[in-house]
């Protein structure tokens, strides 16, 4: 696996305003501020890495072809998405833990339950900090 490198900063305009996603509400042509990206998803640069997604068992949550940005800094709670390794694989999964031993669940309702058996070995890598996805596919 290749590391990815990240180049010079490239900040982008903050709209000072948030976004209606329901009912338009006017809004203002005014700049509030600029964010690099990788510093608004990456606050532990040594932990984090990013794996692309592959399969349904998180839609809608995660899609297939998503990038994940993956801390291994961060401790996961309940509800986290996280990459766990499962039997030596890795997976992507939401996060318990029952009886001081983690459990991990799909979050698409038409995928089987994740049931592994009493012996797995299960093992968290990182939590999923942020998944990326491109609305408009690169050409």
């Amino acid at each position: 696996m290749r590391p990815v490198v990240f180049g010079p900063l490239l900040p982008l305009p903050l709209v000072g305003f948030r976004v209606c996603c329901g009912f338009p509400s006017p809004a203002d042509d005014w700049i509030e501020d600029a964010i690099d990206i990788s510093r608004l998803v990456i606050t532990n640069p040594a932990a984090t890495f990013l794996w692309r997604a592959a399969g349904d068992c998180m839609t809608p949550t995660i899609a297939d072809g998503d990038f994940l940005v993956c801390d291994r800094s961060l401790v996961p709670v309940a509800g986290d998405v996280v990459v766990a390794v499962v039997d030596g694989e890795p997976t992507v999964k939401r996060f318990r833990l029952s009886r001081g031993r983690p459990q991990l669940s799909h979050d698409n309702p038409k995928a089987e339950p994740f049931a592994p058996s009493a012996s797995t070995e299960i093992s968290v890598w990182g939590v999923v900090a942020w998944s990326l996805r491109a609305h408009r596919p690169t050409r």
